[in-house]
């Protein structure tokens, strides 16, 4: 049976692949039940390197070429040409390539992941970025890092997969501080919350705004809010307000194929 998963037509090319994947469709269980692709979370690794074998397979490339970096809330943005280790791969939020038979991923629980392509060019991307790495620049330096490779921005086309919605997201005001000391323009992406010095972020608004700010040509939010549908997503503030002793990781990836 087909891993499920969902797709976007935005980003639909010959030669490309990608998956916005669910939790659907692994062999994990308990919290991680049940498709986790995070080796950084406290799940059997077995498990976790069979689900992303079969998330792999899904995009049409060996297991060992479904690239994830070890993600780190940075701007950082690197172009890979070949394989690299899990035990050893890079510290970055988003990563490029023109290499055909590689496949791109990154994980998230809450935070935003953007696949991108340039099918002219036949050069694609995926980006980490939750409010820190938007915040800092890790969507910009992605785009960027694809421009290195000769894609142009006027033909990128990017997606965001699930990420928490404005309803689910209230933050400090202290949070808020740090958005309005980089541009007063971002107040419209908070509104207030029902406690007291408290708001509701729209990150995905936030995300959005970058990458069409970065000059991307097409750019289309699923809109499908993490903490809400459990049964589809793992959530990191959800997991929080639970006390679960950890949560699983959704993988979003390209492939040129």
């Amino acid at each position: 049976m087909k891993l499920p998963a969902i797709e976007s037509d935005l980003l639909a090319a010959p030669g490309v692949a990608h998956a916005f994947f669910t939790r659907e469709g692994g062999v994990s269980t308990g919290v991680y039940a049940s498709l986790n692709g995070g080796v950084g979370s406290q799940d059997d690794r077995a498990s976790v390197l069979e689900n992303r074998a079969r998330m792999a397979a899904r995009l049409g490339v060996p297991a060992s070429h479904l690239l994830v970096p070890f993600q780190i809330h940075s701007p950082d943005a690197i172009v890979v040409d070949a394989p690299w280790d899990v035990d050893h791969r890079p510290r970055c939020d988003g990563i490029v390539t023109r290499t055909r038979g590689l496949a791109l991923g990154v994980t998230g629980a809450d935070c935003g992941v953007t696949l991108y392509v340039d099918a002219q060019a036949q050069v694609i991307g995926a980006c980490h970025s939750g409010w820190k790495g938007a915040l800092g620049g890790a969507l910009e330096s992605t785009v960027a890092a694809m421009e290195s490779l000769g894609a142009r921005r006027a033909r990128i086309a990017c997606v965001l997969g699930p990420t928490i919605a404005q309803k689910s997201y209230e933050v400090s005001g202290d949070f808020r501080a740090q958005f309005l000391a980089q541009d007063a323009a971002h107040a419209r992406f908070f509104i207030d919350s029902a406690k007291p010095g408290h708001f509701m972020f729209d990150l995905p608004g936030f995300i959005g705004m970058r990458v069409t700010r970065a000059g991307v040509g097409r750019f289309a939010n699923l809109d499908l809010d993490t903490y809400s549908d459990e049964a589809r997503f793992f959530s990191y503030r959800r997991t929080t307000h639970r006390k679960e002793p950890d949560y699983g990781r959704l993988v979003a990836a390209i492939a040129l194929v």
